[in-house]
């Protein structure tokens, strides 16, 4: 997670991630998922400027970048406690006890409701931002801590590893080397899916898969055999909740990609590529198509 210091603020680049591997191992008792997935974080990004203001309190702004969010303004993303960023803000004071405040503007590039986690990552950024700027010392296992507590998705973006198998219900992380850049290229169609009704319509494998061999083919940079290991186990049943998915998932499998997979709960998919000018090009054709959002990006190394 970059982080860059201008007179007093700061600005911390919050990355997207992609689920090459999400196996459901079974229902928790405190009522999350056990779960087996490896993410790797990409080159689309938010971006989170924070500064101390004229009065103490926590106050955010929100600003649409980019034609991909047409349509929407920073009007339509919460500014309360609703927003994961103020969460993070107010668990962060609490577990300090500091009374220092906050602007923090919030410039956002990452699509919603689209199993990119950019409303987990926009959180881990604010607790890096926000430790920075309070200098509340804290480190990278301290802000772990606190970021479990606010979502399974926020310990990933707080391990400075671009790629990671998380375990339990996401906070046991072990990093994976990369050792090349991946490319791939992205489509979000305009509907949403919600996370929880993904998960209520997921049965665990009775002999669940594991993601033993794309970490093999990860650290070999095995472009096959990624493309060959690919696994969502959540991508059956959001295909079944939304139709568009079924119809992206017919397309990408007639594209020149590597493989193709479903992020997270959804509902973007996406297409591994051999190198960057394939995943430009594919984006172009895809944006043509008019399946909503997309975007050539690259794994974070």
């Amino acid at each position: 997670m970059l982080i860059c210091q201008n007179d007093g603020s700061y600005e911390v680049s919050a990355p997207a991630k992609l689920n090459l591997f999400l196996e459901i191992l079974g229902k928790r008792a405190d009522g999350y998922h056990e779960l087996e997935t490896l993410m790797v974080t990409v080159s689309l990004h938010d971006s989170l400027y924070f500064r101390v203001p004229e009065t103490r309190g926590i106050s955010l702004r929100n600003y649409w970048c980019g034609v991909q969010n047409a349509g929407l303004s920073g009007r339509d993303l919460p500014v309360g406690s609703q927003n994961l960023i103020v969460k993070a803000a107010e668990l962060l004071l609490q577990s300090t006890g500091t009374t220092q405040g906050a602007q923090i503007d919030l410039f956002k590039r990452i699509p919603l409701a689209a199993g990119l986690a950019g409303g987990s990552s926009d959180a881990a950024a604010a607790l890096v931002g926000l430790n920075q700027l309070w200098n509340l010392k804290l480190s990278p296992a301290d802000l772990r801590e606190i970021g479990a507590k606010l979502g399974s998705d926020v310990p990933f973006f707080l391990a400075e590893s671009a790629a990671a198998l998380c375990r339990g219900r996401g906070e046991i992380i072990e990093s994976v080397k990369l050792p090349s850049v991946l490319h791939f290229v992205i489509a979000k169609p305009a509907v949403g899916l919600s996370t929880a009704q993904v998960f209520q319509h997921c049965n665990p494998a009775s002999v669940p898969k594991t993601a033993e061999g794309m970490v093999r083919s990860l650290q070999c940079g095995d472009l096959s055999g990624i493309a060959a290991q690919l696994m969502n186990r959540l991508g059956g049943p959001a295909e079944r909740l939304c139709p568009e998915l079924n119809e992206l998932s017919k397309v990408f499998a007639r594209l020149p990609v590597e493989g193709h997979l479903m992020s997270g709960s959804g509902t973007s998919y996406f297409g591994l590529c051999r190198h960057q000018q394939q995943a430009k090009h594919l984006a172009g054709r895809l944006t043509m198509l008019g399946l909503g959002s997309v975007y050539a990006v690259q794994t974070c190394i």
